[in-house]
């Protein structure tokens, strides 16, 4: 069954939405269409725990195995699609070497069915579960170009290798900036390996999935292989000033950055007259936090003037922050008038319980676009309304004359029944 986090991910991927419908495809920062095939690298759970025999009357071992057959006959031809293990090979005591227990399995590239099937035939439940080290090995096994990756985690337990907390792991792999998804499965998860397989999903924008019945398994790994095939818009990494001077001038497009809780961080954009800026800031809570929280953004001129800005407030419920603003810049009967820089300031009111880590910063993803403007800069689009003011006019009228209207027929008729 898939948890909760769904609805958050629903939520997310409304927003989303709505970001594609105020800025077009083509405004964006990156090439909607991966200039090299995608990369996806299936990471196995083959610790000893994976003998239990609780999932359709088989050992946890084979339903992965079969799972695995389906999915592997399932891969789109331009997919490159790598598989590693953990857990694995030491079968002994020693925790040290158990934690090291992490091998690539089948490399990363075109895929041979035949014999990608044969290499995951040979394994049999052995060892520990060193989670941690096995997502930092298929980020090495995935570097280099510019496609797109995505790590597919399927296990039955925690990690048991602390101090090298998974999640942590999967924190500072988003903070590099390159992009890497990491989707989780657990099979038949208690409390706290979900908590912990959520967790290492959230960091990275990636998806987590219970895992009950071996049909499960291998319907959900096929998903998300496939897609890694989806052309996806990759948003381009910048890191903002702490004040306008000197910030980064950024294009219409996608951009990424990491910001700790309670920080300010500038942006700067020209826009020409006669032109209209929107803007759109999402941030991530990608770890525990109060549940208190809020995010800003403002445009301001370079004297520091507030043009417009965008707030929301936050209670806990989501994951996931997001606010938008809107600045027609009036046209001009000068050709030669230059373009104004507008700088854009990104805030949070974020914070978290004292054993809570600050760093890597949380994901802050920012939308930029610059169209043309409306007819007259005083046609505030930021209240929503757009030119749609007449209508909100027609409406008012519309019911005031209707209660008018109401009102008197309602007296009319009482004054004839005290007549009679």
């Amino acid at each position: 069954m898939i948890t909760r986090r769904w609805v958050r991910a629903s939520a997310c991927g409304l927003f989303v939405t709505l970001a594609a419908g105020l800025f077009p495809a083509g405004a964006a920062a990156g090439e909607p269409v991966a200039k090299e095939a995608p990369k996806v690298e299936l990471v196995l759970d083959v610790s000893g725990s994976m003998r239990a025999q609780d999932i359709d009357g088989q050992t946890r071992m084979s339903a992965a195995k079969q799972a695995f057959n389906e999915v592997l006959d399932a891969v789109p031809d331009e997919v490159q699609l790598g598989i590693r293990t953990l857990g694995a090979n030491y079968p002994g005591p020693d925790k040290a070497l158990g934690c090291k227990d992490t091998k690539q399995l089948y490399p990363v590239g075109p895929l041979d069915r035949t014999e990608a099937k044969t290499a995951v035939a040979t394994l049999a439940p052995t060892g520990w579960t060193p989670i941690g080290p096995a997502l930092l090995g298929a980020a090495e096994d995935l570097k280099g170009g510019d496609a797109t990756r995505r790590i597919v985690l399927i296990t039955d337990g925690e990690d048991t290798c602390a101090p090298l907390d998974p999640c942590e792991v999967a924190r500072d792999i988003a903070a590099q900036g390159i992009h890497l998804v990491i989707d989780t499965l657990g099979l038949v998860p208690d409390a706290k390996t979900r908590d912990q397989l959520i967790c290492i999903a959230e960091a990275t924008g990636g998806t987590y999935t219970s895992v009950q019945h071996t049909a499960e398994l291998s319907g959900r790994v096929r998903q998300l292989v496939g897609r890694a095939a989806t052309p996806v818009v990759n948003p381009v990494a910048t890191e903002g000033a702490k004040q306008c001077t000197g910030a980064p001038e950024l294009k219409p497009g996608l951009y990424s950055d990491r910001e700790s809780f309670g920080e300010h961080r500038w942006y700067r954009v020209s826009v020409a007259p006669g032109k209209e800026l929107r803007a759109s800031v999402s941030i991530g809570a990608d770890r525990a936090v109060n549940n208190d929280y809020g995010v800003l953004l403002r445009a301001t001129t370079l004297s520091g003037r507030e043009i417009v800005r965008g707030q929301e407030a936050g209670d806990g419920r989501t994951d996931l922050i997001s606010s938008g603003l809107r600045y027609p810049k009036a046209g001009s009967s000068d050709d030669e008038e230059p373009a104004e820089t507008v700088c854009l300031q990104v805030s949070n009111s974020f914070s978290a319980p004292a054993t809570v880590k600050t760093t890597p910063g949380m994901p802050v993803e920012l939308t930029i676009d610059v169209v043309d403007g409306p007819d007259a800069a005083s046609d505030v689009a930021s209240f929503g309304l757009g030119r749609g003011w007449w209508l909100l006019g027609v409406l008012a009228l519309t019911g005031l004359l209707a209660g008018l209207v109401w009102g008197w027929v309602s007296r009319w008729r009482i004054a004839v029944w005290r007549t009679n």
